[in-house]
């Protein structure tokens, strides 16, 4: 498992973790994403005592994401102790103890039912193959137990949507993939969902976003519960970084600025949009649009639910986005381009809107990054 876990992650993260993501259209626009201003990570100190953790149970339902339980799996499942690394008593576990199919088409044997979540320091919860099934009641029991009992109960991705059924995401921080945040927050209403964030910790409660964040979440416990030297040790050993600047934002596909769909505005929209490298005032739109000032920023939100300058910004930093993921132009250059006049102006949007800096955004990306 932990061999499957480093070549997943080895090709997930050199190579296609920040693959082309999904369109956000009925999730969130990328306006949206880029406005999320929660922090890339949250940590809130839980009620609790500390206690060293020792002990680890991972739930795995059906379709159970091989990646997310072999990250699990690398991090507390692998024996290092002859290297001076922390060891942990490590149980997969299903509903009845039988085999369950992994999303990858294999089927895995697990060690126990769900005995050993009873007593489990930690208890996880990774992605699995829908999350429309619906859990079955002993485990979100299972579930409920843990957390009264102050253990750590933590989801990879999407596994979120199973401690959310349990209601243990109410009145809580949690996040999950970007695809799926949108639809955590819809079932769980209650829930504080942080778009942007790589995970949420918030007291005995972890959440992480998709794939690999899973890796930042579980270092980030060891670094709490054994010291950032143990966390960093265990990082390098696993040949990734000890953390991740930036936030889920970074990872969402930048799409071609276009005009939205504002029927009264289209012209003038379409118009500002060949001209984004130009500076631009709301006056000379509302004349463009034959409107006074006041009457321009009433119609431009009632059409595309913000101001002018937000809207402006956000497509300048979408071009700004795609210049860096696709071109060797310097950072002065992409400021100029996408109308931002200077590098520390395009740093500042930047950095507010998609949680990283230009030059970081680009060496995430460089290997989308052409010679033009």
């Amino acid at each position: 498992m932990a061999a499957l876990a480093f070549a997943l992650f080895s090709t997930v993260f050199a190579a296609g973790a920040h693959r082309t993501a999904p369109s956000l259209r009925g999730i969130l626009t990328a306006g949206q994403w880029q406005q999320c201003q929660r922090a890339s990570i949250f940590c809130q100190s839980s009620g609790y005592p500390r206690h060293m953790l020792r002990s680890v149970a991972v739930l795995a339902l059906d379709q159970v994401a091989a990646f997310e339980l072999g990250v699990l799996a690398e991090v507390f499942g692998t024996d290092r102790t002859a290297d001076g690394f922390p060891g942990y008593r490590f149980d997969v576990c299903t509903v009845d103890g039988g085999p369950v199919r992994t999303n990858s088409g294999f089927h895995l044997t697990p060690h126990s039912d769900l005995g050993p979540i009873e007593d489990a320091d930690l208890v996880a919860v990774p992605a699995h193959g829908s999350n429309d099934a619906a859990t079955p009641p002993p485990v979100l029991d299972a579930l409920r137990r843990a957390a009264a009992r102050g253990a750590y109960v933590m989801s990879v991705c999407s596994g979120a949507f199973v401690l959310g059924e349990a209601g243990l995401l109410d009145d809580r921080e949690c996040t999950t993939h970007w695809r799926h945040v949108d639809e955590l927050q819809r079932r769980t209403p209650r829930a504080r969902v942080c778009c942007n964030s790589l995970y949420v910790a918030d007291g005995r409660l972890l959440t992480s976003a998709g794939t690999a964040a899973g890796i930042d979440a579980c270092l980030h416990l060891v670094r709490q519960e054994h010291g950032s030297a143990t966390a960093t040790r265990l990082a390098r050993r696993m040949v990734v970084p000890p953390h991740r600047d930036g936030g889920q934002s970074q990872y969402v596909e930048a799409p071609i600025p276009k005009a939205p769909e504002a029927p009264t505005l289209e012209p003038v929209l379409a118009w500002l949009m060949g001209r984004l490298d130009r500076p631009v005032t709301v006056d000379e739109l509302a004349a463009r649009a034959g409107m006074s000032p006041r009457t321009f920023a009433r119609r431009f939100r009632a059409e595309t639910g913000t101001t002018p300058h937000d809207w402006l910004t956000n497509q300048r930093v979408l071009l700004a986005r795609r210049l860096l993921e696709e071109t060797g132009l310097s950072v002065e250059s992409v400021a100029g381009r996408a109308g931002f006049g200077d590098a520390a102006a395009l740093r500042h949007h930047f950095t507010r809107r998609v949680g990283t800096t230009p030059n970081a955004y680009r060496t995430t990306f460089r290997d989308r990054v052409g010679a033009h």
